[in-house]
Order: C-alpha cells, then structure tokens, then sequence
C-alpha cells in the first residue's frame, strides 16, 4: 500500500478530473426513476470512517460490476470502469471476486474507447443506472472524505 500523501496526490492530480467527468455524464442521463423515489439498494456500501481505503477498494470492484450492463449508455459504462480501474491502481487493491474485474480493468487500460454505436440515454426506467448513480456519488463522497482526513 502506498503512502497516504503519494495516494491523495495521484487521486488530486489525476483521478478527480475522471470522477468529475464521471459525475457530469452521470447528470447527463437522467431518470425520473430514480428522482422521483429512491431505491433501496441492498449491496450500496458506505464508505467507513476508520477503513476508507477498504471501502474505496468495495466501491470501486462494485462499480465495475456496471460494465457489461447493456441498458446504461457504452460511454458511461466505460467512464465508469476507467475510474473505477484507476481507484484501483492508486490504491494498489485489486477486486477479491474473480478475474472477471481484472479483465475489465485490463481491457480499459489497453484499448482506446470506441463511441461508435454508442446509444443515447433510454426513456424506460432503469433501476441499474440509480444504483450507478448511487455509488458513483459515495465513490466521490469517500474520496473527498479520504482527502480531508489526511489534510488534517
């Protein structure tokens, strides 16, 4: 595991630009489903106070779970794996169920994203991009968490 002050600078200089980019996509593809009640997600993991690196590392392994969810747009699936990858890599963690993550996050690091046949937002309701959204807001929520305790 890295040092803490090495981790929060590549996240600062590097990964938050992608969390951002993540986060305005995320606004792009609204679904009333998801403000109009909210879900009740039982697997949406809390980033805890004396393990944040733990639960960045479930965060992380959980978003990348999205990636060959075909009713959630190409680009913001691949978005998704490419900071979820990069949590990763910072943190130096790996997934601990299978192999089928580290293939995803082999394959975002070695293709270039291909937008042809990228689809537009879907106009049904979608119960897996609430739960994206969900975990995409306490990924930023934990690293912003994270940032601020090692500032102290």
């Amino acid at each position: 595991m890295e040092n803490t002050t090495v981790i929060r600078e590549k996240y600062e200089n590097i990964l938050s630009h992608d969390i951002d980019l993540l986060e305005n996509m995320s606004e792009e593809y609204r679904d009333r489903c998801c403000r109009n009640k909210r879900h009740e997600n039982p697997s949406a993991i809390f980033c805890n106070d004396t393990q944040e690196i733990r639960s960045l590392q479930n965060m992380a392994c959980d978003l990348l779970k999205f990636f060959n969810k075909q009713k959630i747009n190409k680009d913001f699936r691949w978005q998704t794996a490419v900071v979820s990858c990069m949590t990763l890599e910072i943190l130096q963690c790996r997934c601990d169920r299978g192999s089928k993550n580290r293939k995803v996050c082999i394959l975002v690091t070695q293709t270039s994203k291909d937008t042809t046949g990228a689809q537009g937002p879907k106009k049904k309701c979608c119960q897996e991009l609430c739960e994206l959204k969900e975990t995409i807001s306490s990924l930023r929520s934990c690293w912003n968490k994270f940032e601020k305790d090692i500032a102290r």
